[in-house]
């Protein structure tokens, strides 16, 4: 649950960005960051140090990505409720209304985390197979993680589409 407060504060996430965040065009944009991330760190083959302006522009577009679409005008839609709920997860993880959610949190972030880690190792030794996996196991992990987080979303708010105060 620490990454997750890592990357929100990384990322400088205030009301307003999480706001704009969740129209589904951004969350599903967003997307696109790990396999743009491959591609620039794997044109380092062909291009060199050159490669560090494609990781530069792939780093730009992860953190304008939520900064770049309005809010939405509706979030009562699988990806707006996925990442308003990973705003609320981050405020109440320790809510006992949640706690049915942790331990699929917990395996799912480790599991994201362990194909991360094979993406890594994947990308250092240029091994295409490595990579891909890592990148399967990464993103769909993020996927699951980001449909319990439409669970959190309904059990805080009850399926309203805002949080209940």
């Amino acid at each position: 649950m620490r990454s997750f407060r890592w990357a929100e504060h990384l990322m400088a996430m205030d009301d307003a960005t999480w706001a704009r965040h969740s129209n589904p065009l951004s969350g599903w944009s967003r997307l696109s960051v790990l396999p743009l991330l491959s591609l620039a760190i794997w044109s380092r083959v062909w291009i060199g140090w050159w490669a560090l302006l494609p990781l530069a522009l792939v780093l730009l577009w992860t953190w304008i990505n939520p900064r770049l679409f309005g809010p939405p005008a509706r979030t009562d839609n699988w990806m707006s409720r996925g990442v308003l709920g990973e705003k609320l997860w981050l405020a109440h993880a320790k809510d006992p209304a949640l706690a049915h959610h942790r331990a699929v949190v917990r395996v799912l972030s480790g599991l994201s985390g362990v194909g991360a880690m094979v993406w890594l190792i994947g990308l250092g030794l240029l091994s295409l197979p490595l990579t891909l996996a890592g990148l399967v196991t990464a993103m769909l992990s993020k996927l699951w993680l980001l449909d319990r987080m439409v669970w959190v979303h309904l059990d805080m708010t009850g399926g309203a589409t805002q949080p209940r105060t």
